[in-house]
């Protein structure tokens, strides 16, 4: 019989309690994050059009320099939440709606909130 933890059964009810209320729109799409044991991901994205508009994650091309092998620290959050507020701006995209995903705010997930947010976001 497969049994699941309980805390990630605890992040996938958050997760699905927060999106029946969080929705991103053309003018205001929502910063969804991601993250894994090893890695982080952040994908802003119109839930009107159903479009993903622009993504980073610390598995980007650009960051690889910078982070080398360390992707699963708070300092490699940081960057990601630069380099995803500086395709934003890029975009013409100045302000989203914050979806942490059901992970608490806490460590990397508010660390790439809070370096989105000093590189120009709104949320």
């Amino acid at each position: 019989m497969a049994q699941t933890n309980p805390r990630a059964r605890g992040r996938v009810l958050r997760q699905k309690r927060v999106r029946k209320r969080v929705h991103g729109t053309n003018a205001r799409p929502r910063l969804c994050v991601y993250r894994s044991s090893k890695h982080i991901y952040a994908q802003v994205i119109s839930d009107e059009s159903g479009r993903t508009l622009t993504t980073a994650s610390s598995l980007s091309e650009a960051l690889r320099p910078t982070l080398q092998k360390k992707t699963a620290t708070v300092a490699a959050a940081k960057e990601v939440g630069t380099l995803v507020a500086r395709r934003c701006q890029e975009q013409g995209i100045v302000q989203v709606v914050f979806d942490r995903n059901g992970f608490l705010y806490h460590g990397r997930i508010q660390a790439l909130a809070e370096a989105a947010r000093e590189a120009g976001l709104q949320f």
